[in-house]
């Protein structure tokens, strides 16, 4: 399950991706069997994969326990052809985070 805490040194990528609206649910299907070679690399946490309503774009959010899982889990999923493999579907726009402030009406 995905972790939104604040100044947690979870390290959240945050993936968008522009896609023909034909090619949205082979992403899709792509970052699903990408998450269960991710899962198996120590540091992995979680995954969560949203599509536009358009069928323009896909989000992956996917979390690692550290910068330095990060980092061993981006070289693994590389080195396996896994990354490149995802750009034949779209365009991809990553970039990495740290949560700073979260707010719950709980």
């Amino acid at each position: 399950m995905p972790t939104i805490k604040a100044n947690s040194g979870i390290i959240t990528q945050i993936n968008v991706f522009t896609v023909k609206p034909e090619n949205q649910q082979a992403l899709v299907d792509h970052l699903i069997g990408a998450a269960s070679v991710a899962r198996q690399i120590p540091g992995w946490k979680s995954i969560s994969i949203h599509k536009s309503i358009d069928g323009k774009s896909v989000v992956n959010y996917a979390q690692a326990e550290s910068l330095e899982a990060q980092e061993r889990i981006f070289k693994e999923l590389l080195e396996k052809g896994v990354i490149e493999k995802g750009h034949q579907f779209g365009e991809a726009h990553p970039g990495l985070y740290e949560a700073v402030y979260t707010l719950d009406n709980v």
